[in-house]
């Protein structure tokens, strides 16, 4: 049997193209009615309702309070379908560890559900800062470790007085940045465009992993205690690399890490997928659904770690033609070498 590494995708992956997705492959309908049930409670529209829209938009289906748990439900039913493999270790980015927390075990289906919801709802409602991307890799993504030290420099020149700016995710080849508007703006001004998409903007997004989240967070520590969590059943991965592993785990560490670093620090998605490979060595990296966006960024996290010799995209490419090593569960095709159907 194959051993795998899960990760699960954070905030952006639920688009026009995702909707309908639980009602394809949420088999679990009472888990799902529970979900349905704490939302009415809470005076919001159930993921039901959300996922069944008869269009997508993306002034509702991308706000925090509604994204995070759509997101969420869609990673715990892809994570649940998985057959057929045996995962050594599960990781996510961003908001993806809360999903980790739950598909590792550290959190019950209920108890992650509170936990994003409640955290979403938050960011939402307080809407601190905003995120921009932009890449520091060519578009064969061979990494440019020159271009990427200038623009964390850039970054460090143009936080100060009366602006706001720090590194949010580190994205594979990617730099997730967030700050104030002054502070992103400084930042489109001082770059010159690229791919013609870059510097791109996040709809809905609140400046992430930084210390202008400190406010969220200590909310977050005040409505979620320790108790909500216990010891894995499967090795976790966070955004700092570290891996929890089950039955060693200081439950009120892993709770403070969560409410506490994890909001308002960086997010190293790279590192995780580095220790990730270097730690498990897994024959494959298992990336769940919804959508199929955080593949590149794996991909990515995997050259820059020099996995199995891949220096590009295109040598990439050749092994996944070959003997693939990534699967996403967003595509159909990928879908059901790791499922027996939904």
């Amino acid at each position: 049997m194959k051993t795998a590494v899960v990760i699960c995708p954070g905030r952006g992956t639920y688009t026009k193209t995702e909707l309908g997705v639980l009602g394809r492959h949420f088999r679990d309908k009472a888990l799902l009615a529970i979900f349905d049930a704490r939302r009415l409670a809470a005076g919001q529209e159930t993921l039901s309702v959300l996922d069944s829209a008869a269009t997508y938009s993306v002034a509702k289906h991308t706000r925090g309070d509604n994204a995070s748990a759509l997101i969420y439900a869609a990673t715990l039913a892809d994570f649940r379908a998985i057959e057929g493999v045996e995962v050594v270790a599960v990781t996510g980015n961003s908001m993806g560890w809360y999903s980790t927390l739950a598909c590792g075990g550290a959190l019950t289906p209920e108890g992650g559900f509170e936990v994003v919801n409640t955290m979403g709802t938050l960011m939402q409602e307080r809407l601190i800062g905003g995120q921009l991307i932009y890449p520091f890799v060519d578009e064969d993504w061979r990494p440019d470790p020159v271009k990427r030290a200038e623009l964390l420099a850039l970054v460090a020149r143009i936080d100060g007085p009366g602006r706001r700016l720090a590194l949010s995710i580190d994205l594979g080849g990617m730099l997730v940045l967030a700050g104030d508007e002054a502070g992103l703006k400084a930042f489109e001004a001082a770059v010159p465009p690229l791919q013609g998409r870059f510097p791109m903007r996040l709809a809905n997004h609140a400046a992430f992993h930084t210390a202008l989240q400190a406010p969220v967070a200590e909310a977050g520590r005040g409505r979620l205690g320790p108790e909500l969590f216990g010891q894995p059943q499967i090795p976790m991965i966070d955004g700092r690399g570290h891996v929890w592993w089950p039955g060693a785990c200081d439950l009120h560490a892993l709770w403070d890490y969560t409410l506490g670093h994890q909001v308002t620090e960086t997010y190293d998605f790279t590192k995780a997928i580095a220790h990730a490979a270097r730690e498990f060595a897994p024959d494959l990296f298992i990336v769940t659904g919804p959508g199929t966006t955080l593949g590149g960024a794996v991909a990515q996290s995997l050259i820059l770690a020099d996995w199995r010799g891949m220096r590009s995209k295109s040598e990439f490419q050749h092994i996944q033609q070959t003997a693939p090593i990534l699967l996403s569960m967003g595509m159909e095709e990928q879908r059901h070498l790791v499922t027996k159907g939904d």
